[in-house]
């Protein structure tokens, strides 16, 4: 693998078949905007990209073309200028010339990134590709065509999913996520920013999530706290209006897919399809469901089925870090300027416990095989699902919420709790008491038979005293996260 590209170690090894096959390779790239997908391309590519073209948010079918012409300048290595071409079926004719020109056994690359924004209105632009493709581009054992876009849910439905021209045409698919909080780490040793320890890294990660071109931003020698400030509440603050743009670039008449994420902002333990559908006031059908998954193909929801409940009782939660930061701290103060060391002040009081709370969980989830790992669990089979009990109106019984539950295949569950603390969290006797509910509760609605581990998920871990001991209860603290 590249040693400067942090991460992306799953991604690479696909990239690097496709570099050793012997046929032609046909690849989609999508994800969210900054994620990297350009970055990953160009630099494992390199020198192997002999063809580059770039589509322009929002251009003429005159523009994409004279933008063609460019870049084809660029890979003739001439200051002669190409003619631009009349259409897209020239100007795949003029791709073919190229190629042709340009045959040998070591493998090629043809690089479309922002596909959905070449593919402007009435423009051909797909038709084309998809016949550019067909007819010539399957046949040349020494090509890669490699397509890259930001607006995910276009890029599924048109290229991944077609059921036109392209229909089962791809070799590879790649979703680029977000870092993991390991490859955050493995970013922050490439730029040589060591400064920062897994606590820091935690508190960052909760505000940013793990988008490659937001920890650029990160410079040596400050805390969390200080690098939020300046990034998001100082007055030439670079994210203050990310938001806005991040929805605006991934998806047309984006006011539907704002209004779920900010539903399920305030939810968190997350809202059902009928639920969103009320949400979006919209009927089940092909509109809702477009929205709901360009949403969960970007990252920023995620559907999680609840511990014995079937797909059609699956829960969405907000799954991004920067969007619920947004929402929560963001939103509220406006066009506002908040004062020097805001965020610093912020970090006391209920609201900050809410959110907090809110995202850590979230954080969790997405590391749910490090925990596994860290509990020498990975190797055992097993399905991982929240759960929840309401008790009737009439009931005199108590519900029980529980944040995750590893239901193993070795007869054992843990019932995991996640707590983010800013120092070594402790159960109280309250608490324990409300643990051993919580317990007594799940076993009586599931009649499970299985034996329960308590398992504390924590920032600094777990104090051991007279109320842990009593439950068994089992500390994982958040290095196990990285």
């Amino acid at each position: 693998m590249l040693t400067n590209i942090a991460g992306r170690q799953i991604e690479q090894q696909k990239l690097q078949r496709a570099l050793e096959s012997d046929k032609a390779e046909f690849i989609a790239v999508y994800g969210r905007r900054r994620i990297g997908k350009t970055f990953l391309i160009r630099e494992f590519f390199s020198e192997k990209i002999i063809f580059e073209l770039i589509g322009i948010y929002n251009a003429s079918l005159k523009e994409q073309l004279d933008n063609f012409a460019y870049s084809m300048c660029e890979a003739l290595k001439t200051n002669i200028p190409v003619k631009s071409p009349s259409s897209w079926q020239e100007a795949f004719s003029m791709l073919k010339i190229f190629l042709d020109e340009n045959k040998g056994k070591a493998k090629k690359v043809v690089f479309l990134d922002e596909l959905p924004w070449l593919n402007s209105s009435r423009s051909g632009f797909l038709k084309q590709l998809e016949h550019f493709w067909n007819s010539y581009g399957s046949k040349k054992k020494d090509l890669i065509l490699i397509v890259s876009g930001s607006a995910a849910s276009w890029m599924i439905q048109h290229v991944v999913y077609s059921k036109g021209g392209l229909h089962n045409r791809l070799t590879q698919q790649i979703r680029l996520l977000p870092f993991t909080l390991t490859e955050t780490v493995d970013y922050l040793r490439l730029r040589r920013i060591g400064n920062l320890d897994h606590y820091q890294i935690l508190q960052l990660y909760m505000a940013i999530g793990g988008v490659p071109y937001y920890w650029s931003f990160v410079q040596k020698g400050l805390s969390a706290a200080q690098i939020i400030d300046d990034l998001i509440f100082s007055d030439s603050a670079e994210f203050r209006n990310e938001y806005n743009l991040l929805f605006a670039s991934l998806f047309d008449n984006n006011y539907l897919h704002k209004k779920v994420v900010e539903a399920l902002a305030g939810k968190r333990k997350g809202l059902n399809r009928n639920e969103l559908l009320d949400v979006m006031k919209l009927k089940s059908g092909g509109t809702a469901t477009n929205i709901i998954s360009g949403l969960e193909e970007s990252g920023f929801i995620e559907s999680i089925i609840p511990f014995g409940k079937s797909s059609n009782d699956a829960s969405f939660i907000l799954s991004d870090e920067f969007t619920l930061f947004h929402l929560y701290w963001i939103a509220p103060i406006g066009k506002r300027k908040p004062g020097n060391a805001y965020w610093i002040k912020m970090q006391e009081g209920s609201k900050f416990k809410a959110w907090s709370g809110h995202s850590f969980e979230a954080i969790c989830l997405k590391h749910i095989e490090k925990i596994k790992y860290h509990l020498r669990i990975d190797k055992i089979q097993s399905n991982e699902a929240p759960w929840e009990y309401r008790a009737g109106k009439d009931s005199n019984e108590t519900g029980a919420q529980i944040d995750l539950l590893i239901d193993r295949k070795d007869m054992v569950i843990n019932l995991c709790e996640m707590k983010f603390y800013q120092s070594e969290f402790t159960i109280d006797k309250s608490y324990a008491d409300e643990l051993r509910r919580k317990i007594d509760v799940f076993k009586t609605r599931t009649n499970t038979r299985k034996s329960i581990f308590l398992t504390i998920v924590t920032t600094f871990g777990l104090k051991q005293n007279i109320h842990s001991n009593s439950l068994n209860a089992i500390g994982v603290s958040m290095d196990a996260l990285f």
